[in-house]
């Protein structure tokens, strides 16, 4: 039997040509994946653990060799230059007499209570609070602020979030290959993907919000 000269396609059918190649996709994807992650490393407001999950259902379904590794070097890579990036724009707003734009998006987002919390478990564990930091949800920007306020030098918050990364990566990317290896389509994994993150990344907000709500 000769093969189907069409193949099946989202809203319908559509020759093969028109179709990109997969080679073409990952020239496209890769380099979007990269500059999505920087950018919400940058400006956390880009779901980026959700981007990585996505990616890795799609590497899980592909054919192509190292997609799988490729989505983590790409990942980490992007999240560290992004909170090194990040890190060294609020150390020159620490020393700078007016601030700066970026170390106030900073403070906007870590509360004085996650902040003194930070500051206790840094003076307790060091380094390795900021592994953790990436782990828990909205948990990187309070140890970052708490790092900027001991005076941390740049070179000591790079050994810390080195690891970070490569931790955060892998863990986000787990989370794709799990939602990939139970549904048959790319897609369906995606959306499962995309659902779980975004309730990792809610629940403790929520949980909070739960143990301050007063009894009856």
């Amino acid at each position: 039997m000769s093969p189907p000269s069409l193949v099946q396609a989202a809203g319908g059918l559509i020759p093969p040509a028109a179709v990109a190649p997969e080679s073409t996709q990952q020239a496209i994807g890769y380099p979007s994946l990269f500059l999505l992650v920087l950018i919400g490393a940058l400006v956390p407001v880009v779901p980026t653990g959700a981007l990585v999950s996505s990616a890795a259902v799609v590497a899980f379904h592909r054919s192509a060799p190292f997609s799988m590794a490729l989505v983590f070097a790409t990942a980490s890579l992007a999240a560290f230059l992004g909170d090194v990036a990040l890190y060294w724009l609020g150390r020159r707003g620490m020393t700078s007499r007016n601030g700066s734009r970026w170390l106030e998006a900073i403070r906007d987002r870590a509360p004085e209570e996650r902040l003194a919390q930070a500051q206790e478990k840094l003076a307790d564990h060091g380094v390795a609070v900021l592994v953790l930091s990436r782990l828990v949800p909205a948990g990187r920007l309070p140890v970052m602020l708490a790092c900027l306020v001991a005076k941390w030098p740049l070179r000591r918050f790079v050994r810390g979030n080195l690891p970070a990364c490569l931790a955060w990566a892998a863990t986000y990317q787990l989370i794709g290959v799990l939602g990939g290896s139970l549904f048959p389509e790319p897609w369906e994994g995606v959306l499962a993907a995309i659902v779980l993150t975004v309730l990792i990344s809610v629940a403790p907000s929520l949980w909070r919000r739960v143990r301050r709500t007063p009894a009856g």
